[in-house]
């Protein structure tokens, strides 16, 4: 019989066998070898790479098979795969999916002579696998010549469109790195750093830069060094798509999780940033009627200007009892459908309804019209890309003319002016003869010494007058201070010392804080004391310890030694139990940029291991740096400066305090 004729599947004994014949077998009749040598299953993955591969180009080799024999000798019709199980697997795969038929008839060549074990184990053993290089420029000539996209050649191969631009990438690698490549001069992971960009001068050049360190991290950050990341502010804040949209392009590596790649056009960049800023500090001042708004990448610190708050809004009658009603409603219908997570409709437009109300009200506080009318908005861009507006600043030229009561020729008050008012204590001490200095020292003295007996003796109203003569030493000028009470906090400016600062967790909930405070209080230093007297206690505590909290001092400033100070903030973050791994990591811009290797290696060694450590050491310091991040991160690693130590028992065992003997 044709070697090459169909075996009908109703028949299989009926074929001769013929050692070297080349037949067809129905896909139902193969079966896996029990000597095949490969005792690993094929992966998934395997397997339908080879399942589209057929599926596009059908089977280009055709499997070894034997017959399978029963128990007295004979045929059973069924033939096992002494090679291209592989093949079989993804035929069978092909069949459950309905892309054949069970019977699919399937190319075979019939070898009954060679051992089966043996010439299975020279099919995995002998073959030499294609070089990667060949590969890569092979799948980019299919691109080129047939002009398939990567959809298609990945669809054909069994495999991603992202693993075939891969290797279109790499394929499409600088001739010259390429050539060094087949010559094992460069590792497929330093080839695929090279390949972040499709520039072969670039890569040709940075391939000689770096003859003695071509780290892949080293590799990619030279290629991307004029670049600006995704993940930078300035991106975040523009968007990828508008960027796009404004013809700046996008450095794509396919090989690293790199957060979107790089912008190749840092120019078009800031200018699109500034754009953006501008347009929306335009707008602040067109919809809330400020005097001035400008946009700033970074916060103008040392701008020089005098800053006020909002305060509270006096309602009407009416209007509180209309914020009332819709509340209740809100409230009502918050009870009433929080277990429902897909809301009707109808429902849906109600909240958003009374949300709109109740965002027409505002919060509750507002700046003064004349303070809008003089002052002026910072709008900035924080360290995530997020806008930040910075409210109620007046320039000194927009302070208000201070009006000079008329005087006649001689310089006097003029006749028409009403006289000042006189304080009723001024009355009685200028009543009658003006007392001498020195008595009017002694008298005051008395009286000063008699009001520090008797306030030290009512605590409650002691706190009051500390929060009071706080609140305007933090809050007013410095020539509108009406306390009595000699305390002068002073707090110190940060930003100089620390950049970025205002953007840090702790910078912010300083910065909201204290914008609550000051909206609090009145607008008046005279009227803080009335303020402060209907505060409770615990209203109180927190104003006294925002103030003071200002007034913490921890710098170590070279030319100005304070070791007593510096202990005494050590005592003092004990006590609060300051643990600043929740306000600073370990990056190259916080730390390691800014130290030596050998700082940097006690780093690593204390937070990973002195074998870590010692992994890194050789490297040059930039490499050293990206590598050191690496490590450190997620350790909660901290400098010595900023270590908290074990608080000393404050109680020994029977719970009364330790007074250390003198």
């Amino acid at each position: 019989m044709n070697a090459h004729s169909p075996i009908e599947t109703a028949a299989p004994a009926a074929v001769a066998i013929v050692n070297g014949a080349v037949i067809e077998v129905p896909l139902n009749r193969l079966k896996a070898s029990p000597r095949n040598v490969r005792k690993v299953p094929h992966t998934a993955a395997s397997i339908e790479s080879r399942a589209a591969s057929i599926a596009a180009k059908g089977v280009l080799q055709p499997l070894v098979i034997e017959p399978e024999l029963g128990e007295g000798g004979d045929p059973t019709g069924n033939w096992l795969v002494t090679i291209g199980e592989g093949r079989r697997q993804a035929l069978r795969l092909l069949a459950s999916r309905k892309r054949i038929k069970k019977t699919h008839l399937v190319r075979c060549v019939v070898d009954v002579v060679n051992d089966p074990a043996e010439i299975s184990l020279d099919e995995n053993v002998s073959r030499t696998d294609m070089h990667p290089a060949d590969q890569f420029e092979a799948f980019r000539d299919l691109a080129e010549r047939r002009g398939w996209g990567a959809e298609e050649i990945g669809a054909r191969f069994g495999v991603s469109a992202h693993v075939v631009r891969q290797r279109l990438r790499l394929g499409a690698i600088s001739p010259k790195l390429m050539a060094v490549y087949r010559e094992d001069g460069l590792t497929l992971d330093q080839l695929m750093a090279f390949a972040v960009s499709e520039d072969h001068g670039r890569q040709d050049q940075v391939f000689e830069i770096l003859s003695y360190n071509r780290a892949p991290h080293a590799i990619r950050r030279a290629m991307t060094e004029s670049k600006v990341p995704a993940e930078d502010r300035r991106a975040s804040f523009v968007g990828l798509e508008a960027y796009g949209e404004a013809g700046g392009t996008i450095l794509r590596d396919l090989f690293t999780e790199d957060g979107g790649g790089w912008l190749e056009d840092a120019a078009l960049l800031d200018r699109l940033t500034a754009d953006k800023l501008g347009h929306l500090a335009d707008d602040l001042r067109a919809r809330e009627g400020w005097r001035w708004a400008e946009a700033y990448l970074d916060f103008p610190h040392g701008h020089g200007f005098r800053r006020v708050y909002p305060h509270p809004v006096e309602r009407t009658q009416a209007e509180v009892k209309k914020i009332e009603a819709v509340s209740e409603d809100y409230d009502a219908l918050v009870t009433q459908w929080s277990a429902v997570e897909d809301l009707p409709p109808e429902i849906a437009a109600r909240f958003a309804e009374l949300e709109a109300e109740l965002e027409a009200f505002g919060d509750g506080h507002a700046y003064d019209p004349d303070d809008i009318a003089r002052g002026g908005a910072f709008v900035v861009l924080a360290h995530d890309g997020q806008v930040r507006i910075e409210r109620g600043f007046i320039r000194p030229q927009d302070e208000a003319p201070v009006v000079e009561a008329p005087q006649d020729e001689e310089g006097n008050p003029a006749s028409d002016q009403a006289p000042a008012a006189v304080e009723p204590e001024d009355e009685v001490e200028t009543a009658g003869a003006a007392l001498s200095e020195r008595l009017v020292l002694d008298l005051t003295a008395r009286r000063t010494a008699a009001l520090r007996d008797a306030l030290a003796q009512d605590a409650n109203l002691a706190l009051v007058a500390v929060a009071h003569a706080l609140a305007l030493r933090t809050f007013y000028p410095t020539y509108d201070q009406p306390t009595c009470l000699e305390l002068k906090p002073a707090c110190i400016g940060l930003d100089g010392h620390a950049p970025d600062l205002a953007d840090t967790l702790a910078g912010r909930q300083i910065a909201e804080r204290h914008a609550a405070w000051a909206s609090r209080l009145p607008r008046e230093a005279d009227e803080v004391w009335g303020a402060v007297m209907t505060l409770d206690g615990g209203g109180l505590l927190d104003l006294i310890a925002h103030c003071a909290a200002l007034t913490v001092n921890a710098v170590h400033v070279p030319w100005d030694r304070r070791p007593g100070a510096w202990a005494h903030a050590e005592v003092l973050a004990q006590a609060v139990g300051l643990d600043m791994t929740g306000y600073w990591t370990v990056t190259a811009d916080s730390y390691l940029g800014r130290v030596t290797k050998a700082r940097i290696g006690e780093a690593v060694t204390e937070a990973v291991s002195a074998e870590a450590a010692s992994r890194i050491a050789d490297l040059k310091k930039p490499d050293m740096v990206e590598a050191a991040q690496g490590l450190l991160a997620g350790t909660g690693w901290l400098p010595e400066l900023l270590r908290t130590r074990s608080a000393p028992p404050l109680a020994d065992e029977s719970g009364a305090v330790a007074v250390a003997a003198e």
